[in-house]
């Protein structure tokens, strides 16, 4: 079983890193205790992501029904042929993360097959469940037995997951408008998007990377730089994409180059030895 689990994770992490060039990197800054579980979490997440959004020449109902159905028997048995489930599996039942949390993410990509606009009690039903409780999943890897601490940033962890995916919106806009013809802003009209529109949702935004934040500097050393990295590349991309236009957002994808990515990585590893995170 040894040589099973530990090709399961290694597929896990592919997966990650295949994805998400910026996710991969912030993981390689965990102590090596969180890698492997952090990336479990990631591959589940990436697979569910893909058959709502890439799948487009299947049954999307069906194969998430299936995945919701693998997902859950794989919990209860602790066993699953899917490496990816299979790794994910072993995280949920060695940190005890609530079930709770995994119906709620499964919700929300089962509420991208349907919906196409989101009102304000949708929109927070789907960034609790897509961003959200994976931050929570996360977070109880971090803290692992301490239930206490758990609690204490669980709204830290929340704004942070949340800020991730505004940001993601943002950046994506022009994409989930015409090729999924999908918005996730409640009241914002994409077509005659403002510049007033644009400042409401970055206020809100910004928010969220300030709780987030303050979260951050309170979580165990050996996972705090890792996820300040992360926060420190998404934070990175919300000021290019507050830096330009709401007609040049709706233009083209903003994205954050390789060189600077690295350099966002050095400047966190001299905070870090300096103990200013």
């Amino acid at each position: 079983m040894n040589l099973y689990n530990e090709t399961c994770f290694e597929c896990s992490k592919l997966v990650t890193s295949k994805y998400s060039t910026s996710f991969s990197t912030g993981i390689k800054a965990f102590d090596k205790k969180f890698r492997n579980p952090v990336y479990a979490i990631y591959g589940f997440v990436r697979l569910a992501d893909e058959i709502v959004d890439t799948f487009h020449y299947y049954d999307k109902q069906q194969l998430i029904k299936d995945f919701r159905l693998e997902t859950f028997k794989a919990i209860e048995e602790r066993i699953s042929l899917n490496p990816i489930l299979n790794s994910f599996q072993i995280v949920v039942n060695d940190y005890e993360i609530a079930p709770e949390l995994i119906d709620a993410f499964l919700l929300s990509m089962e509420m991208d097959l349907d919906k196409k606009t989101y009102n304000t009690e949708a929109y927070k039903t789907y960034i609790f469940g897509s961003a959200e409780v994976v931050g929570l999943m996360c977070l109880k890897v971090f803290c692992g037995d301490d239930e206490q601490l758990y609690r204490k940033l669980l709204p830290n962890a929340c704004s942070l997951g949340s800020a991730f995916q505004k940001v993601n919106f943002l950046r994506d806009v022009k994409a989930d408008l015409e090729e999924r013809g999908r918005t996730y802003f409640p009241g914002i009209d994409f077509k005659n998007f403002t510049e007033a529109d644009k400042h409401r949702i970055e206020a809100d935004i910004k928010k969220d990377f300030d709780d987030g934040f303050e979260g951050i500097k309170r979580l165990p050393h050996g996972c705090r730089l890792g996820v300040y990295i992360a926060y420190c590349y998404y934070l990175q991309l919300f000021k290019k994409i507050a830096s330009i236009s709401a007609v040049t957002l709706m233009q083209k994808r903003i994205r954050i180059s390789d060189t600077r990515k690295m350099s966002i990585y050095c400047t966190a590893l001299i905070k870090q030895k300096l103990n200013t995170i």
